[in-house]
């Protein structure tokens, strides 16, 4: 698992969302659409993952 990544792309936009998932996506280093940022794959980031989920596309990579 140390090695798999999380390759993180926003499809959706954060206008009208609450300030917390703005945070997230910002956390995340989203900051505009179709913008893919890649993380390992950690509890953390996917926690992360799982506040906005309804914005992303999540897709693992090795």
């Amino acid at each position: 698992m140390a090695d798999r990544k999380l390759r993180i792309t926003q499809i959706k936009s954060a206008i009208g969302r609450k300030e917390v998932q703005k945070r997230t996506l910002k956390a995340l280093g989203l900051r505009r659409l179709h913008q893919t940022v890649v993380h390992p794959d950690r509890p953390e980031i996917r926690g992360m993952v799982n506040r906005v989920f309804h914005l992303l596309k999540v897709e693992e990579v090795e």
